[in-house]
């Protein structure tokens, strides 16, 4: 049996499904099961387990886990102390980091976070509210919402604290968006005995690499293509590469292999224009991984 095991919490809910996605790509076969909370992985030195985002930092820190994922909004939340290993920009439906923002009815009257002197405010980000109300200035009641926060302004509050990605559930109901309280990024964090631990700390900082080698090649895929010598320097200077494309000698040919990294976005406008500058063989392949 194998002593060396890290415990990992995997989050439950919104982001459980994008997390299970990624480490896929880093190369760690997830799955979960509606019926239990531990889920199985391939990699026997792994122990996952399911907590809910909003508890993770409270685990890992209180040691009952070695790491886990979250947003940074909840080690806010709950004043955690824990090991930060790398920032990992992804959330339930994009690569972008999650907005926090003070939301008001449509029809409201208030205009600014300064209209909210003496009056109520719905979220479940509780603590991280109060103490931007305090910066600004502003006392006002704060309130815990157990979920369904948008609904709430109907129910007599007089605006909301809500994540955000893309704004489209707070219009869907009939919501304005008067000030950002702050971005949120997912995170790797570790319980700092548990980082202490050479083994424990090795093993986080090899799935921490894979993780953002992973996130990384988001939205990215490979190009190659083959040009005459001649052709190089026009080709090279149509390519946005992250870093220097690589140019190898074909062998016994004045032709030379040219290998890059791109922007999916950009493909379909840059292969017509590679292949007028004198590209040939051009291959598109997709990425798991980029790591430098």
């Amino acid at each position: 049996m194998n002593d060396n095991v890290l415990k990992l919490g995997i989050p439950k809910g919104s982001l459980q499904e994008s997390t299970v996605r990624i480490f896929a790509k880093a190369g760690y076969k997830i799955r979960v099961s509606s019926r239990s909370y531990f889920p199985s992985i391939d990699d026997p030195e792994i122990e996952p387990v399911l907590f809910r985002a909003q508890e993770m930092s409270r685990y890992v820190e209180d040691g009952i886990i070695d790491c886990g994922i979250t947003g940074n909004d909840w080690i806010e939340e709950n004043s955690s102390v824990v090991e930060r290993i790398a920032e990992l920009v992804y959330a339930k439906a994009s690569m972008k980091p999650v907005r926090w923002v003070l939301a008001v009815p449509s029809s409201s009257g208030v205009k600014s976070v300064k209209d909210l002197q003496g009056k109520r405010v719905a979220t479940e980000l509780v603590e991280v509210t109060r103490k931007y109300l305090k910066e600004q200035g502003v006392t006002a009641e704060v309130e815990f919402s157990w979920g369904a926060t948008e609904v709430k302004p109907r129910m007599g509050i007089d605006a909301i604290v809500e994540v955000t990605e893309t704004g489209s559930s707070l219009r869907a109901n009939d919501l304005r968006i008067v000030e950002e309280i702050c971005q949120s990024t997912t995170q790797l964090i570790s319980n700092k005995d548990s980082w202490k631990d050479p083994w424990k700390r090795e093993k986080m900082e090899k799935l921490s690499m894979l993780l953002q080698g992973a996130i990384l090649a988001e939205n990215k895929v490979g190009l190659k293509m083959n040009s005459r010598q001649e052709d190089v320097e026009k080709i090279m200077a149509i390519l946005p590469a992250m870093k220097k494309p690589t140019v190898s000698k074909l062998f016994g040919e004045e032709w030379v292999d040219i290998d890059t990294v791109i922007d999916e976005t950009d493909v379909r406008k840059l292969i017509p224009q590679l292949k007028a500058a004198g590209a040939e063989g051009i291959i598109e392949y997709p990425l798991n991984k980029v790591i430098y």
